[in-house]
């Protein structure tokens, strides 16, 4: 007994003196508090456009009831269709509002009036609840019309999918997967490749070396750049062919933004390292990188959801953009004219990224 307690008291020592043991109880912390008020299922806020070629009293109060549904956040009016399409396509706004000519007309004179929902389908979750508060929507305005006579309803809402038609979960998921598997591939490698080297004495062996410091960084990462590729040459093989998703835009287009999306999460790899002195602490801080990518970034819930600050924080996850680039190219056929924001934003953040852990590298090695 004597020597248990020793062994007990000599492990209480070592793990109160290693660094690693504060990011044991503050991962987890951190963890609960931000997803516990970013998952929300519930969509509300999802932004819409209006083609109203009406412009009459009632259509504006159709509008309205859309408006008020909480659903739908009527953001633009938009001069036409193939603007209206344009903009979804975009990803700009998730639904498209149409109101025919003669919509004011149809109601006074007792035919039935239909209005047209376009609902962008490349975020299932969000298209189901679009389109159940839109055909909501549709009944409730046409019963006020009615006097709650529904033989015949003047007013029908006739919501359309565009690009994901079946809502199918696999054309929502497995695009975005490919961002996820991207980054996460790429930086547990290239952080655990270098704390592995540190921790056997190699590094700096290699540092005290005739070749050039960036020449030692782009070295060990080109490798890893590669990996990432195939990973990503591998998830559009298994998308195509396995659950049939064809990419409806530029597939050159897809692989000069993906590998532009390979400098942010390699370099997020090296900052990994250069703040870990083991592979412990290499893994408990590259959780705290990947669960926010994987939650926060719009893959697995939408984040028109979240909160304000917490959606004020998924603008700083470069997976983020790169999520939107892959459905925007995958299910919507979206150019670079489309989808030059978040092209420019993961440059900004490859540049940042890039600049920040060769300066942490050198300052822990040198």
């Amino acid at each position: 007994m004597h020597g248990l307690l020793a062994i007990i008291y000599k492990e209480i020592l070592q793990v109160r003196r290693d660094p690693s043991t504060r990011f044991v109880f503050l991962i987890p912390v951190i963890q609960t508090i931000i997803f516990g008020f970013a998952i929300d299922m519930d969509v509300q806020h999802v932004p819409t456009a209006v083609f109203d070629m009406d412009r009459s009293r009632d259509s504006r109060r159709l509008v309205e009831s859309f408006h008020n549904t909480g659903t739908f956040n009527v953001c633009e009016e938009v001069a036409s269709e193939p603007e209206l399409r344009r903009r979804i396509v975009a990803g700009a706004v998730r639904v498209g509002i149409l109101i025919p000519p003669d919509y004011s007309a149809d109601l006074v004179s007792g035919r039935s009036a239909t209005v047209q929902v376009l609902v962008d389908g490349s975020d299932s979750t969000t298209a189901m609840s679009a389109l159940q508060t839109s055909r909501a929507v549709g009944q409730v305005f046409a019963l006020e019309k009615t006097n709650l006579d529904i033989t015949e309803l003047p007013v029908e809402v006739r919501p359309r999918v565009l690009f994901n038609p079946d809502l199918l979960s696999a054309n929502f998921y497995v695009p975005g997967l490919i961002g996820i598997i991207l980054q996460v591939v790429t930086m547990l490698l290239t952080a655990f490749a270098i704390v592995r080297e540190r921790e056997r004495g190699t590094l700096e062996q290699l540092v005290v070396t005739p070749v050039s410091r960036g020449a030692l960084i782009v070295g060990k990462l080109v490798p890893y750049a590669v990996i990432g590729v195939l990973q990503t040459i591998f998830v559009l093989l298994l998308m195509r062919y396995l659950f049939g998703i064809h990419v409806a835009g530029s597939i050159l287009l897809l692989f000069a933004l993906s590998v532009l999306f390979l400098l942010p999460a390699l370099s997020m790899g090296i900052l990994i390292s250069t703040l870990s002195t083991n592979q412990a602490q290499a893994m408990q801080l590259s959780l705290l990188f990947m669960l926010p990518s994987v939650l926060l970034s719009g893959f697995a819930f939408p984040r028109e959801t979240m909160p304000l600050p917490i959606y004020a924080v998924t603008f700083l996850i470069p997976a983020t953009y790169f999520v939107q680039i892959l459905r925007g190219i995958i299910l919507r056929g979206a150019g670079l004219w489309a989808l030059w924001p978040q092209a420019l934003a993961l440059a900004i953040f490859a540049v940042a990224l890039v600049l920040i852990s060769t300066m942490r590298f050198q300052k822990r090695i040198g």
